[in-house]
């Protein structure tokens, strides 16, 4: 009889370590990808859009363009804001050194994009940009 508890005790501590266990790892993993997912609205809290920006293209035509910068943060966005001038200088600079043909080809334009995060990147202090969206074009 007393061997009989003894095993029955020891089988109810295991299962019940194992079930705390179990609950644990759930938890954890449940609230992990939780935190990892960002919401639309923490991300338009952090994102940056430009004026329609229209300027001439290196062949003499024009562009009408218009960018949403999405920051890692709302300090970096801030930043962004007071450094306007120095942004619309380089998508000025870049959009002027293009040919209308190269805003059709879509690696062209994911080229500029690319060159304005690393050149916006490298003048702000508090964050970095993450990403730039392209949200209205128009060739003339």
């Amino acid at each position: 009889m007393v061997k009989n508890k003894l095993v029955f005790s020891m089988v109810v501590i295991m299962l019940t370590i194992i079930i705390i266990g179990l609950a644990a790892v759930i938890i954890y993993f449940k609230l992990d990808n939780d935190s990892t997912k960002e919401s639309v609205d923490d991300i338009v809290a952090s994102s940056w859009e430009t004026k329609e920006i229209t300027t001439n293209t290196n062949d003499d035509q024009y562009i009408k363009i218009q960018f949403q910068f999405r920051l890692d943060n709302k300090k970096a966005k801030k930043e962004i804001e007071k450094r306007d001038f120095q942004v619309y200088d380089m998508i000025i600079d870049g959009l002027s050194s293009m040919k209308a043909e190269e805003f059709s080809q879509k690696e062209q334009l994911t080229k500029l994009e690319n060159n304005l995060k690393s050149d916006v990147n490298a003048v702000l202090n508090d964050g970095e940009v993450i990403e730039i969206y392209t949200i209205e074009k128009i060739i003339q």
